[in-house]
């Protein structure tokens, strides 16, 4: 009977020892889910799990429902495979605002204890009016409303309040989550020192101008002289990988100056009024630069080189030298046989045009077919004669004119000759007090004065026994043969040409002043342009469709230039209006005269290259990683180019 009582009064002890833990921790459920009503917080629920002692959890005292209306906070919780986890609650309430002095921070470390190896998670509230620290409360709402610079200074700071005892895989979480944006603060610019040092300099200048430190000479010199270190320590250097070893200390020791100077000088007010005004200057000089940089940039890109002046002169004296039937060129009968390939090329540059045809007659597979007819100015003429006669294209067939031999084409017949010769064109160009003077100076080209860039618009008259030509600017490269761009079907238009609308500066708003009712009635300012440069044209189609006519008919309309500015593919938009069949970009890629970022694969495709721009590749001016496309084509030892000093 005793036994059985012993083993009764054991069950319930142990049925108590079993039970009386699940009831406890049942009625801490509810603490836990709903810390707010309770004023406990949740890290209890790990607290009772593992024995620790809550005056250790409490030993600061935590915020209460009036100061809080939304927890937030990261709790890291260990778990079985030792992972730190971050949770974060919210109940879709806004915190109340602060300021920022009275501004809480809650940060949770997980710490291990020295005597007894349990781990306790221990809470940390301080305010940044007492202790002047800057801890950060990291929440996922809050990374999302402030930018990556908060969020950096953010993790700073967390990284620098957390214990020493901290667990590396807490740290290695918390720096994981704040470089999710992928703008931490390793992601710098590779000249933020140099950028740095620049500031300092601007600081030491304007700390020169001061009264105050001018009246401190001894302070004065020892600021001058940091500052002539500090500028040869800089250089050029671009990057921050350029500047020298000892870059670190004079800068410390300009820094150091400059917080002597500020003791010296606490107004703020003249500082900020040196800085405007030192502003002021730097804008004004930065206008001027930019004008200058436009204003030579035009002026080197209508000089002539020296070589190239030298070159036309030497041939003319060789030519004149020649008797008379050694200045012939052979196979004259293939000029006017249309079942050949002709081009009409129009230039006085010697050199440019002998890249043109030899770049032609190289990449063509039967040279014996293609005919170039070349014509320039009466200046050029011997020496563009004479160059060809020493440096014959291979099989082809050279033609070379000038414009004296075309007497029907007067100003009584071209209203383009009348206007270049008015003098209202003449005081547009040469005047020096000029009503209102263009700002734009590509528009005073002395190219534009020149009818070599018009006779684009009499190819009919020119050649009146061809059907079909190529017409070719002379600053272009062929890449490819372009016997296939007489086998294409115009279907009915007169030019053939790759359009460039696709930048919007291209379409024809840009060349046309639309203000003007003529051009707003007939013309779609988002129509698609294209260029003048490598450009077939159906010269039967022309004559039919009295091309040249309607180009007169524009030219007379804007004889105030109030429809278009000087040039010729404005009227060319105009006059092969609806009359203009586009060919695939492959055949014509242009901007190596002006845009270094060509895309290379463009060019390697291309048929023709355009170097159109100032930036001509026999000039200083032009862009190196494109001159060896044009210079391959000249034979740089040839004696005339020697004599003359033209080097690749």
């Amino acid at each position: 009977m005793v036994r059985t009582r012993r083993r009764s009064v054991l069950l319930l002890l142990l049925a108590l020892t079993v039970l009386s833990p699940l009831a406890l921790y049942t009625s801490r459920l509810p603490a836990a889910f709903n810390p707010i009503q309770t004023r406990d917080f949740p890290g209890e629920i790990t607290n009772q799990g593992r024995g620790v002692k809550a005056d250790k959890l409490n030993a600061l005292p935590l915020e209460t429902v009036s100061s809080l209306k939304e927890p937030v906070g990261i709790v890291f919780s260990e778990e079985l495979g030792g992972l730190a986890k971050e949770s974060t609650e919210s109940d879709g309430q806004e915190l109340p605002s602060r300021k920022a002095g009275e501004h809480r921070n809650r940060v949770l470390s997980e710490v291990t204890a020295a005597a007894d190896g349990t781990e306790v998670i221990e809470q940390v509230t301080r305010r940044e009016a007492q202790d002047g620290g800057l801890v950060s409360a990291v929440s996922e709402e809050h990374e999302k409303t402030t930018g990556s610079q908060q969020q950096s200074s953010s993790e700073e700071s967390l990284l620098e309040t957390m214990p020493k005892q901290t667990s590396a895989k807490v740290v290695a979480e918390n720096s994981q989550t704040a470089r999710t944006d992928g703008k931490t603060k390793n992601s710098v610019l590779p000249d933020t020192r140099i950028r740095n040092i620049k500031d300092q300099l601007i600081k030491a200048k304007v700390y020169l101008g001061l009264g105050s430190i001018r009246a401190n000479s001894q302070y004065l010199k020892d600021l001058r002289q940091r500052i002539r270190e500090v500028q040869k320590v800089l250089g050029d250097a671009s990057k921050d990988t350029d500047l020298p070893k000892n870059a670190n200390e004079k800068v410390k020791a300009l820094e150091q100056m400059l917080i002597k100077g500020r003791q010296m000088h606490d107004d703020c007010s003249i500082v900020v009024k040196k800085l405007r005004a030192m502003l002021h200057s730097a804008e004004e000089q930065l206008h001027a630069h930019k004008k200058q940089t436009v204003f030579l940039t035009q002026l080197a890109a209508k000089t002539l080189p020296k070589g190239l002046h030298c070159l036309p002169l030497r041939l003319a004296h060789e030519y004149f030298s020649l008797d008379p039937d050694r200045q012939q060129f052979p196979n004259q009968h293939k000029l006017t046989n249309p079942k050949l390939y002709h081009y009409a090329l129009f230039s006085d540059n010697i050199l440019a045009t002998a890249v043109v045809v030899n770049s032609t007659v190289l990449n063509a597979k039967h040279p014996s077919d293609h005919v170039f007819h070349i014509v320039t100015d009466r200046l050029n003429y011997a020496p563009m004669r004479m160059w060809f006669l020493s440096n014959p294209p291979g099989k082809a067939t050279i033609e070379v004119q000038n414009t004296g031999e075309f007497t029907w084409l007067n100003d009584s017949y071209s209203p383009v000759l009348k206007q270049l010769g008015s003098q209202s064109m003449i005081d547009y160009y040469f005047g020096t007090n000029r009503a209102n003077p263009d700002s734009n100076l590509k528009y005073r080209n002395p190219k534009y004065l020149s009818i070599l860039n018009h006779l684009r618009f009499y190819l009919p008259e020119i050649y009146p026994k061809l059907d079909k030509m190529v017409f070719l600017d002379d600053d272009i490269v062929v890449k490819k043969d372009l016997t296939g761009l007489w086998s294409i079907n115009m279907k009915g238009k007169v030019n053939g040409a790759v359009e460039t609308c696709g930048e919007s500066f291209h379409r024809f708003d840009r060349y046309l002043n639309f203000s003007n009712p003529v051009i707003a009635k007939n013309f779609d300012p988002h129509a698609c342009g294209w260029a003048f440069g490598m450009n077939v044209f159906d010269l039967a189609e022309w004559k039919r469709q009295n091309i040249t006519q309607i180009y007169h008919s524009w030219q007379k309309l804007n004889q105030d230039r109030s429809l278009w500015k000087l040039g010729t593919l404005p009227p060319g938009l105009i006059t092969f209006w609806n009359k203009t069949f586009p060919l695939s970009r492959s055949w014509h890629v242009l901007g190596l005269g002006y845009n270094p970022h060509v895309n290379s694969r463009d060019i390697e495709r291309a048929a023709v290259i355009h170097y159109n721009g100032n930036m001509k590749p026999w000039l200083e001016i032009g862009l190196p990683k494109f001159r060896s496309y044009w210079s391959k084509y000249l034979d740089y030892d040839q004696p005339f180019l020697r004599e003359c000093n033209i080097n690749p």
